[in-house]
């Protein structure tokens, strides 16, 4: 698991360079010095919208050009029928304002909404939208086949994700490049990588999938000359 710096789009991105890829926390504008470090190589994993006007943010954002992976839009629980149309019609909108760009949808969920919105997504066959996920998350599990990115604040408690197997890049908004170094490296630290998820997988017999501690993987490539 990464954690990645989550700056606003209206901050300078000078200082966060040596800190890419970015996550972008979309406040409407965007600071005139983006283009050019987009242009040198700045890469941008993630956009964060407000969610106040979903479709209007999506394609103020798609028409910069960011080349992000994916559009984070955080969603409540439809408060009736209709709300889960108008959600539905926003999501199709905003599907259709991405095909062919590399963007992907990824829903932040708040904290109970989880269970009604993967059902209306299920009736309509919304597989194509994914999930974000951050510490109000109830529970991960259901999400973890469409579990693209996270964002996280100092502190949070990670265990959630690593029974899933810690795969995501997670965000963390930062205001200072030294503030973040060090808070990324607390929660690195709390949570270090793992190569399987917390629950072993069990063979048809029962028994725990566990590694062979007698496999060197890669060790072909330290003989010159014997490689495949």
């Amino acid at each position: 698991m990464r954690f990645l710096p989550l700056v606003s789009s209206s901050s300078d991105p000078a200082p966060w360079v040596s800190l890419a890829p970015l996550m972008l926390q979309w406040d409407g504008f965007l600071h005139e010095a983006w283009p050019k470090n987009l242009r040198q190589g700045l890469a941008i994993h993630a956009v964060f919208l407000p969610g106040e006007a979903p479709a209007e943010e999506g394609l103020a954002v798609l028409r910069q050009g960011l080349g992000a992976d994916f559009l984070v839009l955080p969603v409540g629980q439809p408060a009736s029928r209709a709300a889960g149309f108008k959600l539905l019609e926003q999501l199709e909108y905003l599907l259709e304002a991405t095909s062919g760009r590399g963007v992907k949808l990824a829903l932040r969920l708040e904290a109970g909404a989880e269970a009604p919105v993967l059902d209306l997504l299920r009736e309509a066959r919304g597989e194509a939208v994914g999930y974000c996920w951050y510490p109000g998350t109830l529970d991960a599990e259901p999400l973890a086949d469409r579990l693209w990115c996270g964002v996280c604040e100092p502190g949070s408690d990670l265990r959630a994700l690593q029974a899933l197997g810690y795969r995501w890049d997670m965000a963390l908004p930062a205001e200072a490049p030294e503030r973040f170094r060090v808070e990324a490296a607390a929660l690195a630290a709390a949570h270090p990588p793992v190569l399987f998820p917390a629950e072993m997988p069990t063979t048809a017999l029962g028994r725990p999938v566990v590694p062979d501690d007698s496999l060197v993987f890669g060790k072909h490539w330290d003989r010159t000359g014997d490689r495949p």
